[in-house]
């Protein structure tokens, strides 16, 4: 019988991408089961309901992540077993490349190790080329740089780890106290610790590393690396696409719209918003997406045109943008023409010639982002009576709890707490990663109705709310279902807390034949633990100032991770004075070394600094967890 899988070509590969993309709207990279129909029939592939409830029980079966969602290269590979009309055990072990399309696979059932996962040559040639010049002074990295666009280099980069520590910090600066990554000597071990540091470090920004390893990385799995890469890269070219962090983007405010509107929008749609109050300025056609709409590069020249510096102040230098590549008829040599007016703003990133006039998202949208961090060209001439003052950013303790979710996978993508969380989905995915069981069956999906959406999702939270009291046991007391759908920060935050704590310590009830586990217990193991290494940093609770030195904690990693905390590295004050410099040194690193040994630790340094509770709990909590399994072992 032949077993074969048919092969989907470069053509129908990028149809599949397109597809995959207007139902992933928020660029997560995945989709969730009760998303599956319609992005089928987004593929022209329509299937009836009993055909997709088979499919997602298959699928279910061998999810061995358990993640409950579907990558791009899992749809690939539902769609080819589906198009060769049988559904085959084997996929392809050899590597092949054609017309820019790498493929290779493994064997299991339809799950992420099984699935024949292919890529671009694009993409790798785009993140390569970034990489090179972000990188390019960083003398942690001349091992390694410049790497060749036109082989295989990156995915071998990454084998000892450095690389991805210094990506992470360029995404979100300081998230690694250099001073924990092994420079030096490169041996396996010491390059796995890099790659366990960098995963942690890349999950504590928000990213979703639920489906990696460090052997996986260190294997140099192509998708993988590249998935994590993109994850990494967009953290960062977004970063400053919010409000609160860049109030000139009020500008950008409609008549009248609210300001709540405005900043509950996604980067994705604060982007788009941009490109088309520049192409408003310009009294050209505006734009809906990032490939379809730019292939004839017309956006893009007005775009840089508007953007482009116009010698105003005493500083600037006048940029001027040749619109004569208008009259190009070939798109592709237009694009050529439009990125080498890009080059004039040294914006030339991401994207070739073919990846506009292909319409590859994912690069096009890197393309804009990078501009927009180069050349906002926003002024605030009127606020249309917002005073700017009272736009509040996101605290540290709502970052840390988006970053969390996120890094679990969960869908949509979490970019504003309150708002993303109204409707309830994310929460009750939350539960499921607490082993809290959701009959899905009395959950509302999206796409809610026209009339009475918002009843939907009143319906959700209301749910959520009842499983918190219920089966999860949490103390639930004055929030109900309202305070969730209103988003109001107080309740929303309490049941998310909650949450979080289940997830950090679960590890540790797992650990203790399924004993609750307590703050007092995890406060006696960390003194007992203390007591046994002979140091001398116990702490009386999780409020207890002397953690504000993160003695207690590096001394508690010394304990139970031998030579993983370098002394010299370590200031002890004198008579145990420390200057808030110090202690906020002392913090960075104790972080940095608890993510290297295996703790995925989401607190930040300055949660030690000022005992935040909570966030001292958790890490703690988390070398619990290290220490047993090193004890267990």
């Amino acid at each position: 019988m032949d077993n074969r899988i048919t092969q989907i070509s470069r053509e129908d590969l990028e149809d599949l991408r397109e597809a995959f993309n207007k139902i992933d709207i928020d660029n997560s990279g995945h989709v969730s089961y009760f998303e599956l129909e319609e992005l089928f029939r987004e593929a022209s592939f329509s299937l009836p309901g009993f055909k997709i409830r088979e499919i997602v029980e298959i699928f279910i079966a061998g999810d061995t992540n358990k993640d409950e969602k579907i990558s791009f290269e899992e749809f690939v590979s539902i769609y080819q077993e589906l198009k060769s009309k049988q559904l085959s055990e084997t996929f392809r072990k050899t590597i092949t490349r054609r017309d820019g399309i790498c493929s290779f696979g493994g064997t299991s059932n339809i799950s992420s190790e099984g699935t024949q996962h292919s890529y671009s040559d694009e993409e790798k040639v785009a993140f390569v080329n970034w990489i090179n010049k972000a990188l390019e002074k960083d003398e942690d990295c001349k091992h390694l740089l410049p790497m060749n666009p036109d082989n295989d280099s990156l995915f071998t980069s990454v084998r000892d780890g450095i690389l991805l520590c210094k990506m992470v910090n360029l995404s979100q600066p300081d998230t690694i106290d250099e001073r924990v990554i092994n420079t030096k000597k490169r041996t396996t071990f010491t390059m796995t610790e890099n790659l366990v540091l960098a995963l942690n470090s890349a999950s504590a920004i928000g990213c979703t590393v639920v489906n990696i390893d460090a052997p996986d990385l260190m294997a140099g799995k192509p998708h993988l690396v590249l998935g994590l890469l993109w994850q990494i890269i967009k953290i960062g070219l977004f970063a400053d696409i919010e409000i609160s962090r860049n109030e000139a983007l009020i500008v950008l405010l409609g008549e009248g719209e609210e300001i709540d509107h405005l900043l509950s929008m996604s980067p994705e749609e604060l982007l788009l918003r941009w490109v088309n109050y520049h192409l408003g300025n310009a009294g050209t056609e505006t734009i809906k997406n990032f490939s379809e709409d730019i292939k004839d590069s017309r956006a893009y020249f007005h775009l840089l045109d508007q953007i482009s510096p116009k010698g105003d102040g005493d500083d600037e230098m006048k940029i001027d943008i040749d619109m004569t590549g208008l009259n190009e008829r070939d798109y592709e040599h237009r694009a050529e023409l439009m990125l080498q007016q890009a080059a004039k703003l040294d914006c030339r990133q991401f994207v070739s010639a073919q990846d506009v006039t292909a319409g590859n998202s994912k690069l096009n949208m890197a393309f804009v982002a990078n501009l927009f961090n180069m050349y906002p060209a926003l002024r605030i001439t009127q606020t249309n009576g917002i005073d700017t003052a009272l736009i509040e950013g996101e605290s540290r303790e709502e970052r840390t709890f988006r970053n969390w979710m996120n890094s679990l996978g969960v869908s949509p993508h979490v970019n504003h707490l309150y708002c993303d969380l109204c409707d309830a989905l994310v929460i009750l995915q939350l539960y499921e990663k607490v082993n809290v069981p959701v009959d899905w069956k009395k959950v509302n999906k999206p796409p809610y109705p026209a009339l009475g959406t918002n009843m939907k999702k009143l319906e959700n939270c209301n749910y959520a709310v009842d499983l918190g009291r219920g089966k999860a046991r949490f103390s639930l007391v004055g929030i109900g279902g309202e305070n969730l759908n209103e988003g109001s920060p107080m309740h929303t935050l309490a049941l998310v807390w909650q949450l979080m704590r289940r997830y950090t310590v679960q590890v540790l009830s797992d650990l203790g034949d399924g004993e609750k586990v307590g703050d007092q217990v995890i406060l006696g193991w960390v003194n007992s633990t203390l007591t046994e290494g002979r140091k001398d940093t116990q702490i009386s609770s999780f409020k207890d100032k002397r953690i504000s030195t993160s003695l207690p904690v590096l001394d508690l990693i010394d304990t139970i991770a031998a030579n993983a905390v370098k002394q010299e590295m370590v200031n002890r004050g004198e008579n145990g004075e420390l200057s808030n410099d110090d202690k906020l040194n002392n913090a960075k690193y104790a972080i940095s070394v608890a993510r290297k040994i295996g703790a995925r630790v989401y607190a930040l340094p300055e949660d030690l600094v000022e005992v935040k509770p909570k966030m001292v709990l958790t890490v703690f909590a988390c070398l619990m967890g290290r220490g047993l399994k090193k004890a267990d072992r």
